[in-house]
């Protein structure tokens, strides 16, 4: 119907029959090629969504080893947090079965912990379902960020993930990038300079220890007693002799570990008399009354040559107490008001 149609047309207008049998010829050639590519391309029409399907699919089945592998380094709870409950299941589905609807991009949360100083920095991640073979949107927040050092972190890190080539996963590299270089934008923000106390605000624990022995004479425990007071910087004295005294001061931990190591495992005849504490900001060095740990020895009261049974003068220490601002001691290490010795 269609080639009379045209060839009436035609034959009024002027046109030879063989002219217009040609050229109608011609025409329906035509005409049946188009019909016939559209209805070629139809069918064909599929293939790119089935293409597509099947890329998805397996940038989906990436996304997922990915996130099973996050899943691994940081176990602790809360350091990721996936949105939406059935995300795991959802995707599962569509990998089994491609005709289901497509699912929902991938979003959760990864907790980053800069060590120095100590705070968070949340990872925000939303996976396009074609990552990673295109960018996927990242967005970091903190607490200890202020507007403008947000936007300056997020800016870099943008600039960061995008300079690395696509296909390749990246959110790894991304919490990496945010542990190893949040630290100058969090120090560069203002919400950072109020949040942190001022150094000499730090207490630190101070001891002085007053440790009473009924003797100290031989040489490798005198040894013992200085070779730790040196490891563990602490100052004071050793008084050699019958009784013997030590004392000790310095950070309280240091004290403690003094007081522990030198009476074990045998030292029957030790006691700490008297402990004084007290606490300081920042260093303990202000607090100190002896500026080394002295070998103290006096001139001692009868023969002692044969024995090497021998006591110190009790006079000579009372004033050493007195030049140390310590005379107060005396009483509570002997149980007596000291007098100092004449001269």
């Amino acid at each position: 119907m269609w080639v009379k149609r045209q060839e009436r047309m035609l034959l009024k207008h002027g046109h030879t029959a063989q002219e217009t049998h040609s050229n109608v010829t011609s025409q329906y050639i035509l005409r049946r090629h188009d019909m016939f590519f559209f209805l070629f391309r139809l069918p064909a029409g599929g293939f790119p969504s089935v293409a597509m399907s099947s890329a998805v699919k397996e940038s989906l089945q990436l996304q997922m080893t990915e996130l099973e592998m996050l899943f691994s380094m940081f176990p602790n709870k809360g350091e990721i947090t996936l949105h939406g409950d059935h995300t795991f299941q959802n995707i599962q589905k569509y990998l089994n079965d491609t005709d289901q609807n497509l699912p929902h991009m991938i979003e959760y949360l990864v907790s980053v912990t800069i060590d120095a100083p100590k705070v968070k920095v949340n990872l925000q991640v939303t996976l396009p379902h074609d990552y990673p073979h295109v960018t996927p949107q990242l967005f970091a927040r903190s607490d200890a960020l202020d507007r403008q050092q947000q936007f300056q972190l997020n800016q870099d890190l943008t600039s960061y993930i995008t300079s690395l080539d696509l296909g390749e996963l990246c959110i790894y590299t991304a919490v990496r990038w945010l542990q190893d270089n949040s630290i100058s934008y969090i120090q560069n923000s203002k919400l950072y300079s109020e949040r942190v106390p001022d150094a000499k605000t730090v207490k630190s624990l101070f001891n002085r220890m007053w440790i009473y022995s009924h003797h100290i004479y031989r040489q490798e425990l005198r040894k013992k007693i200085f070779d730790c007071a040196k490891k563990l910087n602490l100052t004071g004295f050793c008084l050699t002799g019958k009784p013997g005294i030590i004392c000790v001061e310095g950070i309280k931990e240091n004290c403690e570990e003094f007081w522990h190591d030198v009476r074990y495992p045998n030292w029957k005849h030790i006691s700490c008399k008297h402990v004084e504490s007290g606490e300081t900001e920042g260093n303990v060095d202000n607090l100190r009354l002896f500026q080394t740990f002295e070998d103290l020895q006096f001139q001692a009261h009868g023969d002692y040559g044969l024995r090497n049974d021998y006591h110190m003068d009790l006079g000579q220490f009372l004033e050493f107490l007195k030049a140390h601002q310590s005379e107060h001691v005396f009483q509570i290490l002997f149980g007596v008001e000291g007098k100092c010795s004449e001269n």
